[in-house]
């Protein structure tokens, strides 16, 4: 089993998603967790969750002898990366980021656009954004997408003091 199925299926397993998984220098495995979309009400992750992962990703690592010098497994953070379909519908009616990996017919020259995800349809992914002409629908796919993350949502508001 490839790694990146092997973190998935052990992550899953335990009531979270798999969001982003990177091998860095000198043999660091970065994994990045959410709680799946199922779970999704329990609100952020906390340290606890990840300590939680990580015990049981070097149990699993252990079992299946995968070579790794360090682990490091943290929340995606507030500026989530959008990396599947699946995240583009959780997080409809968010505002993001979406650089793509060329220009589409409607971008004009652009790559980088910043709006509001809208209700994918299929595979066909929208992001309203402001245009010169005034508002406009991008249409777009996954494979069309180089780099895509949720802008960071902050209510000082809602603080107690």
């Amino acid at each position: 089993m490839h790694l990146p199925d092997l973190i998935e299926k052990t992550v899953a397993g335990m009531g979270y998603e798999l969001v982003d998984f990177e091998k860095a220098a000198r043999g660091l495995l970065r994994i990045f967790i959410d709680f799946s979309p199922d779970n999704a009400e329990q609100g952020q992750i906390t340290v606890e969750d990840c300590e939680k992962v990580t015990h049981q990703l070097l149990h699993v690592f252990t079992v299946e002898n995968v070579l790794y010098e360090r682990l490091e497994v943290s929340s995606p953070g507030l500026d989530r990366p959008l990396k599947k379909v699946g995240d583009y519908t959780r997080f409809a009616d968010r505002e993001a980021v979406v650089k793509l990996r060329a220009t589409l017919p409607g971008g004009g020259n652009r790559k980088s656009f910043q709006g509001v995800l809208r209700m994918p349809e299929g595979e066909n992914l929208k992001l309203e954004f402001e245009s010169n002409d005034g508002p406009a629908i991008l249409d777009f796919t996954i494979a069309d997408v180089d780099k895509a993350h949720l802008v960071p949502q902050v209510d000082f508001r809602s603080r107690k003091a």
